[in-house]
């Protein structure tokens, strides 16, 4: 059976704020996007971002990547989706262990268990490395991955479904469409490559970090590849000035077919 094929989606950052992400929204909704994927950063609320978003659009879905359970527990979590008025149909609550690296695996196997007895929102879990991504699949609705190349991402896919059949296998690419942020898309790589965490996950995969992103140029091309590898694609907008026109540029230079 020919598995359907993979959507693709528009990521932004909590950071940006719920009017600039309720004045992008429409138009990613009309450009025929999956869904919009909210990064949670200190100081900043995805779910409010999302609840801005929710309020200017009819179908497109509201994801987070991610919520981190070591400061968000799943009870606050599902108070703010609460009253925030979350359409939980729409809704996918992305999770990860965030700064904790002792009792990771056990903290997001129970969040995962207390988020999906609260709502029936789907979980997914923001998984680096193999003992995550099996624990993923075991407890929540999938995956998802980040910083892959698309070789490692379909290898990556694969395991997933062999593990569990219906797992969702998402992937958040970080991509620039116009060749005035790229310096920020190299910003954005040199950035990660630094931090403990993803700079073991690369030194084991045997990648450098530029090697996952899209630029302006050749991105048709490449965006093909991991489209070919997961169930959904997440292109992280990568713009040269935070701005919902910048944005709306983002999403109108994404090339498609």
């Amino acid at each position: 059976m020919t598995p359907p094929p993979a959507v693709l989606s528009i990521g932004i950052a909590a950071a940006v704020g719920p009017e600039t992400a309720a004045g992008l929204a429409p138009a990613v909704e009309a450009a025929g996007f999956h869904a919009l994927w909210v990064n949670d950063t200190p100081g900043h609320d995805a779910l409010e971002v999302l609840a801005a978003v929710a309020r200017v659009t009819e179908r497109l879905g509201l994801a987070t990547g991610v919520l981190p359970v070591d400061r968000r527990s799943p009870a606050e979590i599902l108070e703010r989706v609460e009253a925030l008025s979350l359409p939980p149909g729409r809704l996918v609550l992305g999770i990860g262990s965030g700064a904790r690296s002792v009792g990771a695996l056990g903290l997001v196997t129970d969040a995962a268990a207390a988020l999906r007895a609260g709502t029936t929102a789907r979980v997914v879990v923001g998984a680096l490395g193999p003992r995550m991504r099996r624990t993923g699949v075991e407890a929540s609705d999938g995956l998802l991955l980040s910083w892959l190349t698309p070789e490692l991402a379909a290898r990556q896919a694969v395991e997933a479904h062999a593990a569990h059949p219906g797992a969702h296998v998402a992937l958040s690419v970080r991509a620039a469409s116009d060749p005035a942020a790229r310096d920020r898309l190299t910003d954005e790589t040199r950035r990660y490559a630094g931090y403990r965490a993803y700079a073991a996950n690369f030194a084991r995969l045997g990648i450098d970090a530029d090697e996952t992103t899209l630029g302006p140029d050749g991105a048709k091309a490449r965006l093909g590849e991991y489209l070919d590898a997961v169930d959904e694609v997440v292109l992280r907008a990568i713009v040269a000035e935070e701005t919902v026109e910048e944005y709306e540029r983002f999403v109108t230079g994404i090339p498609r077919g």
